[in-house]
């Protein structure tokens, strides 16, 4: 499968006519229109899976620069590595205990001469 990035549609389109657009040129396997998170309308790109390769170069072909309502589509193949799926992502400011170097004790009165805590002695029940 070949993913591509659709650019410059229109962001009153949603998944169904952006399928019909492509579908002559290829056969489409999945689509990721992407959205915004509270409005849930589209932000003007969307990710497509073409089953085949031949597919995938038509569209571009024919779609590329294409005037759409009042954009013009751009149209890329998606690189093998940037295809994986992304991680989620940090959240700013989370808390990390610092890590502190190890400080070495010398001639403490509460610690032996080989600088190690001398221990107790077990209670005895």
């Amino acid at each position: 499968m070949v993913k591509l990035f659709i650019g410059g549609h229109p962001l009153n389109m949603d998944e169904l006519q952006l399928v019909q657009l492509v579908s002559p040129y290829g056969q489409v396997a999945t689509i990721k229109m992407v959205r915004d998170r509270q409005t849930k309308k589209s932000k003007g790109y969307s990710f497509l899976e073409i089953t085949d390769t031949e597919g995938a170069e038509r569209i571009m072909e024919a779609l590329q620069g294409t005037p759409y309502g009042d954009k013009e589509l751009k149209i890329n193949i998606v690189p093998p590595e940037e295809a994986a799926p992304a991680r989620r992502p940090q959240r700013p400011g989370g808390f990390r205990a610092p890590t502190y170097a190890k400080v070495e004790r010398h001639g403490s009165s509460s610690y032996g001469n080989d600088g190690n805590k001398p221990k107790r002695p077990r209670k005895q029940f």
